[in-house]
């Protein structure tokens, strides 16, 4: 990179650069809960770029995210998208699902010179399309490889480079840079280990503290060992940090639901305009809403479609119907003899 280069990044990521690690990491805590451990693990490489101190010639930071699903590992770089470029969308993400077969990796990279298809297949990783996830209000680009223990070997193999050097030659032989990026990939490696490590405890925490961390001790080393059995040696040894994403108590549940009625607020508000009206959730509807949206097996992945199936559709349905006046209130009841809730205009 030139001085130049370093000029007009610096210049772009002035406005971030006032925000240190600490701050940055708390910032992240309060949308991710649950997971400090990762918030304090990822913050510094941020800090790092943002003063001027990163290492030349690899990338800005390389992260292995572990743990059962549901328990945020995903929504962690959409926050992080989020907070460094106001969008949770600015992530260039490689789903590693559909890059089950050695042949589909040429999508990534495209296809050499010579071959059927050149200059019609378009690579996947090309310089421009990680510059475009950055934005003016930082230079920082996030590429997120999501599931990455079900892609192929050569995909590992091509990852290798990248982790090391911050280089991808792509097959008409130009050469894509990472050394502006945070690399993500996450992976369910040893869920089910932990899940039968947790047994019937799984989504409660104890309330024994030093319990507590021997719990999350055994869970990280049961992650690291099956990442250990499928991951080779230097690809292990290419990763800045291998966080294991612990399960999630149930007071830290009650938290993200409250999140997540939040961000529906939030919806209301922004999408119906002078339309919008408030909703009103009691505690008896929320306990309701746990039972249905969180389990052992997906985390809280499944309170957003609780969401959506006992609150956002009837409220659909009530705006449609011009049942809900503009600036009114909504009461989300819970009918216990019927199991459901129900939704209510306030007078």
């Amino acid at each position: 990179m030139t001085q130049q280069d370093h000029t007009v990044y610096r210049r772009r990521t002035r406005r971030s650069a006032r925000t240190g690690a600490p701050a940055l990491a708390d910032t992240l805590s309060a949308k991710i809960i649950g997971q400090p451990n990762a918030m304090t693990a990822i913050a510094p490489y941020i800090h790092l770029f943002q003063s001027g101190l990163a290492p030349e010639g690899r990338p800005l930071g390389n992260f292995l995210l572990l743990g059962p699903t549901g328990t945020g590992k995903t929504r962690t770089v959409e926050v992080l998208a989020e907070t460094l470029h106001g969008s949770p969308r600015n992530i260039l993400r490689v789903d590693c699902g559909e890059f089950q077969m050695d042949h589909e990796v040429a999508k990534l990279i495209g296809a050499p010179p010579g071959y059927l298809g050149h200059r019609e297949t378009q690579p996947l990783l090309s310089q421009a399309k990680i510059n475009s996830v950055a934005s003016e209000r930082c230079a920082i680009s996030i590429v997120l490889f999501d599931e990455v223990e079900k892609a192929a070997p050569s995909l590992t193999r091509l990852l290798l480079g990248i982790l090391d050097k911050a280089i991808l030659r792509l097959g008409d032989n130009n050469v894509v840079n990472f050394e502006r990026c945070l690399i993500f990939l996450t992976s369910n490696l040893g869920a089910q280990s932990m899940m039968k490590e947790l047994g019937p405890a799984f989504g409660f925490g104890d309330n024994r503290q030093a319990s507590k961390q021997q719990q999350a001790g055994r869970l990280e080393s049961l992650a690291m060992s099956a990442a250990r059995r499928h991951f080779s040696p230097e690809f292990v040894n290419r990763l800045d940090a291998a966080i294991t994403y612990q399960p999630l108590s149930e007071e830290s549940l009650k938290r993200i639901l409250d999140l997540e009625l939040e961000n529906l607020q939030r919806h209301i508000l922004h999408r119906l305009g002078e339309r919008a009206f408030t909703l009103h959730v009691p505690c008896k509807a929320k306990a309701f809403i746990l039972r249905e949206g969180t389990s052992s097996q997906y985390g809280a992945r499944e309170i957003k479609r609780t969401i959506h199936r006992h609150l956002t559709q009837p409220l659909a349905a009530l705006v449609s119907e011009g049942a809900i006046a503009p600036r009114g209130r909504v009461v989300a009841s819970y009918v216990e003899e019927e199991s459901k809730i129900v939704l209510k205009p306030a007078a």
